[in-house]
């Protein structure tokens, strides 16, 4: 292995010990334990890999600024004060579930693609307060790849349980690439959807919780090329049709 290369099953590995880890009562007390594996793991696995703390303790938190603590934030253009991912959106819906992923891929707002590890903290009430995130630019290896691809076989279909991250600037960009998105999953233009697009792409967005971000639903309806009155229409039509429309879902959670 060369110095430069990732080591990503490492990281892995260090992830599904945490993933096991006891509760905290407080951010602070994971930044005391953490501050110093977070260094340790972003030294060791190079300048891509990025490792980042979420703040997630507020009743309702700022999802605009919730990064506490980061390494390499360069890998995806963040900094102290930086906003969540749509992930953190979707965890904060259904804080019920399991949310720990290891190994899924992310996007970032410039296209290049990410690997993904995310481990969530809860307090002894069982409450979500934080993220520990490691995040690899795999972009220079898909590069390789590309230029291999004739030696290379076929990759395997993404599993449906593996989610898909999208990162950005601020909750802007995010809302905007995880719309885009969808938008692609259509396999088509907007100009070119018909109505049951519209609607298959607002009830994805839906159950990812982009209509929880604020103007989500305005922002939707410009990129489809529709009203906000008609995009709160569809929307409507696509919850009382959800089971009807899952086929059409991506499969991301």
């Amino acid at each position: 292995m060369s110095k430069d290369a990732v080591p990503t099953s490492s990281a892995s590995q260090v992830m599904n010990h945490l993933a096991h880890m006891g509760t905290y009562e407080s951010v602070e007390e994971i930044c005391v334990a953490f501050a110093p594996v977070m260094h340790a793991m972003a030294a060791a696995a190079g300048p891509a890999c990025e490792v980042v703390l979420h703040d997630l303790s507020a009743p309702e938190p700022d999802l605009g600024h919730t990064i506490v603590a980061i390494e390499n934030g360069h890998v995806t253009g963040r900094e102290v004060g930086g906003p969540s991912t749509s992930l953190g959106i979707g965890v904060l819906h259904n804080q019920s579930a399991d949310h720990n992923a290891f190994g899924y891929r992310g996007i970032t707002s410039d296209g290049r693609q990410l690997r993904c590890s995310s481990v969530y903290f809860r307090n002894s009430a069982g409450r979500i307060i934080a993220a520990l995130c490691v995040n690899v630019d795999v972009s220079a290896i898909h590069q390789a790849r590309a230029l291999l691809e004739g030696l290379l076989p076929q990759e395997s279909p993404r599993s449906p349980e593996q989610p898909n991250e999208f990162f950005g600037g601020d909750l802007v960009a995010v809302m905007d690439v995880m719309v885009g998105e969808a938008i692609r999953e259509i396999g088509k233009p907007v100009e070119q959807m018909s109505r049951d697009d519209r609607i298959a792409v607002l009830y994805k967005l839906d159950q990812q919780g982009v209509l929880q971000m604020r103007k989500g639903v305005e922002r939707i309806a410009a990129r489809l090329d529709i009203s906000r009155v008609t995009a709160y229409a569809y929307l409507d039509e696509a919850r009382s049709h959800a089971p009807n429309l899952q086929g059409v879902d991506g499969g991301d959670r």
